[in-house]
């Protein structure tokens, strides 16, 4: 008996990084040896101290019942004294912040309360798959903005066609960036809040990598730009920064009215994140900071040592001061679908062709540096040996 899927999971694309499990599994069963560049799944252990509080927090059968809908009021008020702490942002923890089961969860539901049939979303590309997927489940119609190398992979606003405008309800920004690793400024999110508000737009800031910053960098928050909480609203996610990407757990900061939106659609799709899990985040949010400041200095030494070896390659490497990503031109003569099958199928090493994460991602792949340098260093010897 055959069953036709709905209209709208028919318009999605194959979701990149199943693909590229998918592909590496069946290099895998050959025997090869894979060195996993792909997904950005950091590899070092959740800080001890958030792991206690979990054990804690679990062996106490109060957690056990159904959580708010919203989270619980002492992790929004952990996420509000963070913001507070690391940007200088007043956040109302009841009105402004709301709880998340990861933030891709939210930013995938967030459409389904402002996108109606037809709207337009204009999403960054290349760019985490997500935004568009999203947008298409909500019946809504994803826009490309090219980021270009020579515009630092920034949108450029002025060139939107004015009719596509008219039709817009979103805009998505994400810095610092996946997949490029650039980064943007206050005085550029002050732009964006300016034009949103010239075209009536809500701003979807994803922020997942913002304590990613390397060598001392401190990324700003959107939220920091003036006006920015009239007009958007941000995605924090605990997974990148304190190494907790299985436990999904995240939350949600700005506009009230956007917060209440998301947390309507979130009271009629899920019932809230686990309370022992939170709790543990508000032990990352307000413990100690020393193992984020040591995976900073871990992934910077891993791109120095990426970058170097694929720059004595002749690649040209993007320049990488935050994320774990490193961005890179492929060679003269392929393209990035090519180049990543070559990389596994001859080398056994899985990279991520730019072009999976939209059309302006074409001529490059995506390297993430959540492999040991030893492994980094097999890597590139490994390419050493292939000709292009």
């Amino acid at each position: 008996m055959g069953f036709t899927l709905a209209e709208r999971l028919r318009r999605l694309p194959p979701y990149l990084f199943a693909e590229l499990d998918r592909l590496r599994d069946e290099v895998a069963a050959k025997g090869v040896d894979i060195i996993d560049l792909g997904v950005g799944d950091p590899d070092q252990p959740t800080p001890a101290h958030v792991i206690e509080a979990l054990c804690e927090a679990a062996r106490d059968p109060a957690t056990h019942r159904y959580p708010a809908y919203s989270g619980m009021r002492a992790f929004r008020e952990a996420a509000a004294s963070w913001m507070k702490t690391r940007f200088g942002l007043e956040l109302d923890p009841d009105r402004e912040i709301i709880t998340l089961i990861g933030s891709k969860e939210g930013i995938a539901h967030f459409p389904l309360a402002f996108v109606d049939p037809g709207d337009v979303v204009l999403v960054p590309s290349p760019a985490y798959p997500v935004y568009r997927g999203s947008t298409i489940l909500a019946g809504g119609e994803p826009v490309e903005l090219a980021l270009r190398e020579e515009n630092g992979f920034l949108p450029v606003l002025e060139d939107i066609d004015p009719q596509l405008l008219k039709r817009a309800k979103l805009l998505v920004i994400n810095y610092p960036n996946n997949p490029t690793a650039a980064t943007a400024t206050v005085e550029f999110f002050s732009q964006v809040v300016d034009f949103a508000r010239e075209h009536g737009l809500i701003v979807v800031s994803d922020a997942a990598y913002v304590e990613m910053g390397l060598d001392g960098y401190r990324p700003p928050s959107f939220l920091e730009a003036p006006g920015a909480m009239d007009v958007g609203i941000e995605f924090h996610s605990l997974s990148k920064t304190y190494n907790m990407t299985g436990w999904r757990i995240g939350f949600a900061a700005g506009n009230a009215e956007l917060i209440a939106g998301l947390g309507k659609v979130k009271s009629q799709i899920d019932s809230g994140a686990f309370d022992a899990i939170q709790l543990a985040g508000v032990a990352a949010l307000t413990g100690p900071q020393e193992p984020v400041e040591e995976m900073r200095k871990i992934y910077a030494s891993r791109r120095d040592v990426l970058i170097k070896g694929l720059e004595s390659l002749g690649l040209r490497p993007c320049p990488t001061r935050a994320t774990f990503y490193v961005w890179c031109r492929v060679p003269e003569g392929t393209d990035s679908r090519s180049f990543a099958s070559r990389l596994l199928t001859e080398a056994g090493i899985v990279a991520t062709p730019g072009v999976g994460f939209g059309e302006a991602g074409e001529g490059y792949v995506r390297f993430a540096l959540t492999v040991g340098e030893q492994r980094l260093s097999e890597a590139l010897q490994r390419m050493q040996q292939l000709s292009w």
